[in-house]
């Protein structure tokens, strides 16, 4: 999946040594705070990890490039039913030099657009525990709509997790992509790569 500014690529082994160098950025670890995972030791086990995730059908996990090639984050396609036409995009891990960039809303973007339009699903979905802020923040900022919050669905690194929800359907999906196309359109941003315009404006054009 290609874009402007990024581009997704299938998640393999030798994606290990730059995306840990990226990952080591976030000193405190928060970043891993929501996930099951805690944050790789060292690039041999973000190696490991990355040889379970190039072998896994469901989640689907993409490596994130900057414009240089750069890994930088992972993400991932699951729940994945075709019979349905739904999807979910999850399991993402940015890392400090992804987060809140062109680049990460782009990926999201390149994402939604393969799920909706080339692959034909119908709803896509976003979930996350209940307590992470930023990310039910991420979802609302991309256009998801919130559906609900499943309580004490599971248990992550031995705490209750409620389980907030999000999905996007297919007949919303046209007005969505088309705050996102305005949105990533180099003429919103000023020299200094400032937004002129925010998506929630977009969104309601």
């Amino acid at each position: 999946m290609q874009g402007r500014t990024c581009a997704l690529v299938p998640s393999v082994p030798d994606h290990a040594e730059a995306l840990f160098a990226a990952y080591a950025e976030d000193r405190d670890g928060w970043n891993w705070t929501y996930l099951p995972n805690p944050a790789p030791r060292d690039a041999a086990e973000m190696r490991a990890r990355l040889e379970e995730m190039a072998e896994s059908d469901d989640p689907q996990f993409y490596t994130v490039l900057d414009g240089d090639g750069q890994p930088l984050g992972t993400a991932s396609y699951l729940r994945i039913n075709p019979e349905a036409g739904s999807i979910e995009v999850g399991w993402i891990s940015f890392s400090p030099r992804l987060q809140r960039t062109i680049m990460s809303t782009e990926a999201m973007a390149l994402m939604m657009t393969r799920a909706f339009d080339e692959l034909e699903y119908r709803r896509y979905e976003w979930k996350c525990d209940a307590l992470n802020a930023p990310s039910r923040a991420a979802a609302e900022r991309l256009g998801f709509t919130y559906e609900g919050t499943h309580r004490q669905a599971t248990v992550v690194k031995g705490r209750n997790r409620d389980t907030a929800w999000f999905s996007i359907l297919d007949q919303e999906w046209p007005r969505i992509k088309r705050g996102l196309t305005a949105w990533l359109d180099p003429g919103n941003f000023d020299e200094k790569g400032r937004q002129m315009t925010p998506l929630s404006d977009l969104f309601r054009r």
